[in-house]
């Protein structure tokens, strides 16, 4: 059985194959099976998926998926050529992506960074995530869809533009909101079990996925004013449960969904 994940000092091997993965605008149709784009926080409801069954006899109703959600502040931050995360939902501190290869990566510099490549996602077979700008500035989020036999292949960069949220359901692959340069808070609220389901890139199929930046314009898109995490999700909820009777072999099935007091 493998051993923990040092988020920190994940100790890459040089010389990493590059896999370029597709950039797309997130739209509620290109979000599709993913999540939702979300407009309102304190509306956005959590999935939280039952306790699975495990023998012939059922879970109990009304048990099972009262673990309830958990949240806080997601920080992301480059420091020369490496982007550090910080949930603190769950206290987690992790390495999310590189502006070189790993081994001639550094933290002595501020050059903005022009690709970041991701090591390593997750997903979470608890519960869904939402993640809300904070500061109102683009942003990216690479995103697969369910199915534990993930490649680097079924991988999609989305392009946020900073004024919404990302909703994204239980079992669907992430890893994190990627600011593109200096420091980007988001509002998070989860599933408060927090069960992590991973993919090292490096070590199983011995890449990197590459997300270029050089095309985003961020003069063009200047931040507006910090707002309150109270002030976004646009809940399709409506369209979005119709949309996921044609999920792929492998999407959960959410028995509850929870919504944070305000």
């Amino acid at each position: 059985m493998p051993g923990p994940i040092d988020y920190l000092n994940p100790n890459l091997p040089a010389g990493l194959e590059i896999v370029s993965v597709p950039i797309v605008d997130a739209t509620p149709e290109t979000l599709h099976s993913y999540g939702r784009l979300v407009a309102e926080p304190d509306d956005c409801q959590i999935e939280i998926v039952r306790w699975p069954q495990r023998g012939s006899r059922p879970i109990d109703l009304g048990t099972g998926d009262q673990g309830g959600t958990t949240q806080g502040v997601f920080i992301s931050q480059w420091q020369g050529d490496i982007l550090y995360g910080r949930n603190e939902a769950v206290g987690g501190h992790y390495i999310l992506a590189y502006a070189q290869a790993p081994e001639r990566a550094r933290t002595d510099h501020s050059d903005p960074p022009r690709r970041m490549l991701l090591w390593h996602a997750n997903y979470h077979p608890d519960g869904g995530q939402l993640f809300f700008p904070i500061d109102r500035r683009p942003f990216y989020v690479p995103l697969a869809l369910p199915g534990d036999d993930v490649t680097p292949q079924r991988f999609v960069c989305f392009r946020f533009d900073g004024e919404l949220g990302l909703y994204i359901h239980p079992n669907v692959w992430h890893e994190g909101v990627f600011g593109l340069n200096g420091t980007q808070r988001f509002f998070d609220r989860q599933g408060a079990v927090h069960a992590r389901v991973s993919v090292d890139f490096a070590r199983e199929f011995g890449c990197l996925l590459e997300a270029s930046i050089q095309t985003v314009s961020l003069e063009s898109a200047a931040p507006s004013a910090a707002k309150s995490v109270h002030e976004v999700c646009n809940d399709d909820r409506g369209d979005d449960e119709s949309d996921r009777t044609n999920a792929p072999t492998g999407a959960h099935t959410p028995i509850q969904t929870t919504t944070a007091a305000k």
